[in-house]
């Protein structure tokens, strides 16, 4: 994940058969987002934080956000996803302690990532399909555009 760089990583992603994320964002993984795009997404820091056995429920608001998702698991492609803008988890900490906590924004994204894939789902699953491309040309057509413009553009209706 560090080397990557990614923003979080679960257990079946490096053969570990095990209910167990890692997630942590913060400057070093922002590379060329303005801080326009980095308030429309609610990207702030987020610790090095440890999910063990992690059950997920919606918060009272049941708003969703859609922006562009890649994984290190399918690496190259990216794709619009519509998550939850904020979640609530319910897990053991890397000493086995409870941890019960609200994420939001963009950590609430990341956290809904990683569990799909301990239920065995990838971003594709939920992926605009109009919207999957390659990260060279999200890079040339998209970086910097509101994934609003790209609904349009492309044809698809943003949830």
């Amino acid at each position: 994940m560090e080397a990557a760089p990614g923003v979080g990583l679960a257990a079946p992603q490096v053969g570990m058969p095990i209910q167990l994320a890692v997630l942590h964002d913060g400057p070093e993984r922002w590379g060329q987002l303005t801080e326009e795009e980095r308030t429309a997404r609610q990207r702030n820091g987020l610790d090095f934080t440890v999910l063990v056995n992690p059950t997920l429920r919606l918060v009272d608001d049941p708003d969703q956000a859609s922006f562009y998702e890649g994984c290190l698991s399918v690496p190259g492609l990216t794709g619009v996803v519509a998550r939850h803008r904020a979640v609530r988890v319910e897990a053991l900490d890397e000493h086995g302690q409870p941890v019960d906590r609200v994420f939001s924004g963009w950590a609430a994204r990341i956290v809904q990532h990683e569990v799909d894939h301990l239920r065995g789902h990838l971003y594709l699953d939920r992926v605009e399909t109009r919207s999957l491309s390659t990260t060279a040309n999200y890079a040339r057509l998209w970086a910097g555009w509101p994934a609003e413009d790209a609904a349009a553009s492309l044809g698809f209706t943003l949830r």
